[in-house]
């Protein structure tokens, strides 16, 4: 079976051709980092229209580059949520037309189902059961992973994702957008013993996550050192290190607590070095593997959508002439492909 992907749930249009047999064919994505920069964030209308105009001709891009004629689609696969409605709503209404002009079927996607399935992509995948950490601009989250659609929830940030306390702590230090991979390479410039920030959360039982403080705490340190010498890089450095310790304390507890020693890290921020390493340290010492998607498959990408749409497809699942959306839509609503995979729980 080959699928198209389509990805528009945010700031980046992405679409890629997923074959069962032969693997990921081709992927091609265009971000719009430049046209929000000078807004400091994502502008949800001016990101609906820029993937209305670069949608269909990155589809035709991609059939172009992969030698796949259109009758050779059997499948679309697109995200339905969670993101943006109007971003949404572009994707699903290409992605259920194109379906019904081609006589073939289309499945709605689930935006986070994608990336904690992203790493079996990868030259070395993980079997199920799994830890999943899901970290990004806008979740972080830890799930036990029985298998696909098999989703529970183990613990997730009370207030602001890992994701935006990096984004809002760069825009402190006068970074520029997108402020997350800005400050990680700040923090490679500073010192990462000087200044200790609080590890939110970690003194007390429990899976759950907080790192709204970090940055009043980023923003405190700011004002009381200035922003000269090398206080801007100390400061990275000392608030990336906060992070990643806070999530790595959690990871470990999360294996403990399930008796797993698989660890999965998914999403925008799984790309970040430091964690990568943290985290691979920390499940060596649990007699555990670290699992991760490539770096192209981190952020919000249209191969991981094409390949779970593969899945659910395979399954047999698929959707109705209707193309409704959901900004918002817990993970524990989907179903499981399997049954009795989630009786492990």
């Amino acid at each position: 079976m080959r699928v198209l992907g389509i990805e528009t749930s945010c700031d980046e249009t992405g679409v890629a051709l997923y074959d069962s047999e032969q693997g990921l064919l081709g992927q091609r994505l265009h971000t719009q980092v430049a046209l929000h920069a000078q807004y400091g964030g994502v502008v949800p209308e001016l990101a609906s229209r820029d993937h209305v105009q670069r949608l269909l001709p990155l589809i035709d891009e991609l059939l172009t580059a992969t030698a796949t004629a259109r009758d050779q689609i059997d499948g679309v696969a697109y995200t339905a949520g969670p993101g943006l409605v109007g971003a949404l709503l572009v994707g699903a209404a290409t992605g259920r037309a194109l379906a019904y002009g081609l006589g073939v079927p289309a499945v709605a996607v689930h935006h986070l189902e994608g990336h904690l399935l992203a790493p079996l992509l990868s030259e070395r995948p993980p079997t199920f059961p799994f830890v999943a950490l899901l970290v990004s601009g806008g979740h972080t989250q830890l799930f036990r992973v029985d298998g696909v659609g098999c989703y529970a929830l183990l613990g997730e940030s009370l207030d602001d994702a890992a994701g935006e306390a990096f984004d809002k702590t760069a825009k402190l230090l006068g970074l520029s957008y997108p402020g997350g991979p800005a400050l990680a390479a700040l923090a490679r410039e500073g010192d990462r013993q000087r200044l200790r920030f609080p590890r939110p959360m970690t003194d007390r039982p429990g899976l759950d996550f907080s790192f709204s403080g970090l940055k009043t705490f980023a923003l405190n340190t700011l004002q009381q050192l200035g922003d000269g010498g090398s206080n801007r890089a100390d400061i990275a450095a000392a608030f990336e290190e906060a992070v990643v310790a806070t999530l790595t304390i959690k990871c470990r507890r999360a294996l403990q607590a399930t008796g797993l020693s698989r660890l999965v890290i998914a999403g925008g921020v799984s790309a970040n070095l430091r964690l990568r390493e943290a985290l691979a340290a920390m499940a060596s010492d649990e007699r555990g593997e670290l699992f991760y998607p490539a770096f192209d498959l981190c952020t919000d990408n249209g191969a991981m959508i094409a390949f779970a749409g593969a899945l659910r497809l395979a399954a047999g699942e698929q959707q109705s002439l209707a193309f409704p959306v959901r900004p918002r839509w817990p993970l524990s609503e989907l179903a499981p492909l399997a049954s009795g995979v989630c009786q492990q729980r």
